[in-house]
């Protein structure tokens, strides 16, 4: 059961992967160029350093999207968007997607 768990974080992310790098492309060769950065408070319900960490490193590794800083309490990752729907809309998107899916494979 644990494998599939992974796998589907896996599945997940290469979708998330090929579906940032085409809007961060289109973006970018947009003539409008109507971006809309963003820092973006994402409250943490992961609390493991090994989940922290995974999260972190899977936001950075999207493109359009960096994993700025962990508040000193671990409550909170500070994520720097290249164009942002709005924060909320923002760290719901990162909480519902590989939150919620690396919640089930690691503390």
């Amino acid at each position: 059961m644990t494998l599939l768990r992974w796998l589907d974080l896996a599945v997940l992310f290469v979708k998330e992967l090929l579906l940032s790098a085409w809007q961060t492309a289109w973006l970018i060769l947009s003539p409008r160029r109507d971006w809309r950065p963003a820092i973006v408070a994402v409250p943490l319900d992961v609390t493991s350093d090994a989940g922290i960490t995974l999260l972190a490193d899977m936001v950075t590794l999207t493109p359009g999207t960096t994993s700025v800083h962990v508040s000193e309490d671990r409550s909170t990752l500070y994520v720097h968007v290249m164009n942002s729907a709005g924060p909320e809309e923002t760290a719901e998107a990162i909480k519902t997607g590989f939150e919620t899916k690396i919640r089930k494979v690691l503390p």
